[in-house]
């Protein structure tokens, strides 16, 4: 089973580079995942390509009228039902590891980047299923946020990853950060990796990084700990 994600944008071009690289060029090649970016523009209310206005009311910045979002969402859905309409915006949701994991569950979505002053509420309101922010501030677009997700939801798709298992022992993933990691060589600068790495116990190892895990997160992100200890 593939995953199809379909991107709404007025700057489609700003999406090439993250799509065309590294784990998610591969889940692409891999057919795993599909990915279609599409110019809102191809639907704007007349030939100079508008999808913009001033926002009623008064003040500074345009809104992203409904009509050319309405006119692209209808026409995307009668290729596909979505499972998600994902509206990507500072007042939404944080994304975290568990939206990701849900999300990669799915077969369709389709997500609209917002831009200037964002989009007509009535598109939320009939259309959106979820509005998701990727941190506590403003981008000038919601091009990037989208990169963002896709990349967490793409590398969740099995077979993407070489290693099957790598992605259940990411940060998050159980509600704490990863453990310290190392690699080759054992001694570097006099400093020395961890005994218990080199054991070849995998009980130990394990053990370790779980108290590791523990350790990081009460020190940087007490608050994935609350109500568990």
């Amino acid at each position: 089973m593939s995953l199809n994600i379909d991107i709404l944008s007025v700057l489609p071009e700003l999406l090439e580079s993250p799509f065309n690289h590294s784990i998610i060029r591969r889940a692409k090649e891999k057919g795993l995942l599909e990915i279609g970016i599409h110019h809102l523009r191809q639907w704007a209310v007349n030939e100079y390509g508008q999808v913009d206005d001033y926002q009623y009311g008064g003040g500074a910045g345009m809104v992203m009228m409904p009509e050319p979002l309405a006119a692209a969402i209808e026409s995307l859905s009668q290729r596909q039902a979505y499972d998600e309409i994902i509206y990507l915006t500072p007042d939404g949701q944080r994304l975290d590891q568990r939206t990701a994991n849900r999300l990669s569950l799915k077969e369709n979505l389709l997500l609209i980047c917002g831009h200037y002053k964002g989009i007509d509420q009535r598109i939320r309101d009939r259309y959106v299923t979820m509005e998701i922010s990727i941190g506590d501030y403003v981008l000038s677009g919601g091009e990037l946020a989208a990169a963002v997700l896709v990349d967490a939801v793409g590398r969740l798709l099995p077979g993407v990853l070489n290693d099957e298992t790598s992605a259940l022992f990411d940060s998050f993933q159980d509600n704490l950060l990863a453990p310290p990691v190392y690699t080759r060589p054992a001694e570097w600068r006099g400093e020395t990796v961890p005994e218990v790495l080199l054991s070849g116990d995998p009980r130990k190892i394990e053990d370790w990084r779980h108290e590791q895990s523990l350790q990081r997160t009460r020190l940087r992100r007490p608050d994935l700990l609350e109500g568990q200890e």
